[in-house]
């Protein structure tokens, strides 16, 4: 269901961005507002894997998960590699379970 949602959002913020591009094609979108669009997958994908993994429709759960994601971020912020983010996210949440925090 969470990659069907992903997918539509996906197809759908592309969609949007090559409407705009087809209704105004004679003019070039200011520089900042081209910024800005460009970055709105990115913003879409964070905010539905922070509420995939804080949020369950009925109340916050702030636990291990939280931890993992955070340490992918840093791993992001230091421009790791990919394979590095996904494993730096699924040791820090796995240990933090192991020691029973969540």
């Amino acid at each position: 269901m969470v990659l069907l949602a992903l997918a539509l959002l996906t197809v759908g913020t592309y969609a949007a961005k090559a409407a705009g591009l087809l209704v105004a094609t004679d003019r070039e979108l200011p520089l900042g507002l081209r910024r800005a669009v460009d970055l709105l997958p990115a913003a879409l994908l964070a905010a539905l894997v922070v509420t995939q993994t804080v949020a369950d429709g009925q109340a916050l759960h702030l636990d291990a998960r939280i931890a993992g994601v955070a340490a992918a971020g840093l791993a992001v912020w230091l421009r790791a590699p990919f394979a590095v983010v996904v494993v730096a996210g699924m040791a820090t949440t796995a240990g933090l379970r192991a020691l029973g925090v969540g």
